[in-house]
């Protein structure tokens, strides 16, 4: 078994798609508004609406849907886990026929698995359509106000790219661990304490790999006289297009129907 082979969080794959040329602000901030949509509303139904929206951004960014969802697959566990204490936990009409769970908690655990689901594909939406130097600039841009309270947006942003965009590193350089490991003879099945202990020799080596990498980057840095107070140029300035209004109404009107939708329409979830 390798380690998050599934996981394509913190990857870039340009298809040159209309999605793609959307100014990065314009993506964040409909990403953002979508996470937020969905941990504002209670029903059901607008999770539905809210997955039907996103297969359509897939399509439209030109993106293999089977690769978007395939970041779901590593957080099979934790899908498991939530459907599995609400449907056990939760107080309500038995499930027929099953003796075990109740009807209310089968929905609950439903909605809520939906819920992580739509923020896990809105986050590697958001990564694989825009590249770290385009999400710095507009992390930068959106974080500007910091400057008031003294703070550099600039190394703000650069902080967080860094770490996102270092997920998949980490993960392919745990996979190669992993490998070569295996192929010395490494056993990393049984029961679940002896998978715990397997994976402390696969620590190390990838702690190590991490301040390795750390370090490069800090000399790297160094060498061309980075300073995090500098004022900074772009190379390429970001500007608003009509497409990006456009998409920023779209999805301003998308969530005011998805608001009216999760009024009117019944909830079976209850929540």
């Amino acid at each position: 078994m390798v380690l998050f082979k599934n996981l394509v969080l913190g990857q870039y794959m340009p298809t040159g798609s209309a999605i793609h040329r959307l100014d990065p602000r314009t993506k964040f901030l409909a990403i953002a508004a979508i996470m937020i949509l969905t941990l504002a509303v209670s029903n059901i139904w607008t999770y539905v609406f809210l997955l039907a929206w996103l297969w359509g951004i897939i399509l439209l960014a030109k993106l293999p849907v089977g690769c978007v969802f395939r970041n779901l697959r590593s957080f099979l566990w934790l899908f498991i886990l939530t459907f599995g204490i609400h449907l056990l936990f939760t107080t309500g009409q038995p499930l027929p026929h099953i003796g075990i769970g109740t009807i209310e908690g089968f929905w609950r655990g439903l909605f809520f698995c939906m819920r992580v689901a739509i923020l896990i594909v809105s986050a590697a939406l958001l990564t694989l359509t825009t590249s770290p130097l385009e999400l710095t600039d507009a992390l930068e841009k959106i974080l500007s106000p910091l400057r008031w309270f003294g703070l550099s947006s600039h190394a703000l942003a650069l902080m967080l790219v860094i770490a996102l965009r270092f997920i998949p590193t980490f993960i392919e350089e745990a996979n190669n661990i992993q490998k070569a490991q295996l192929a010395r003879g490494a056993n990393f099945g049984g029961n679940l304490a002896r998978r715990a202990r397997s994976l402390i020799p696969l620590l190390v080596p990838l702690f190590l790999s991490a301040f390795r990498r750390a370090d490069e980057l800090a000399v790297a840095m160094e060498a061309r006289n980075y300073q995090t107070d500098a004022p900074r140029t772009h190379y390429r300035e970001l500007s608003f297009s009509a497409a990006d209004y456009r998409s920023l109404a779209l999805v301003v009107l998308f969530g005011c129907m998805c608001l009216l939708a999760g009024r009117w329409l019944p909830n079976p979830s209850g929540s």
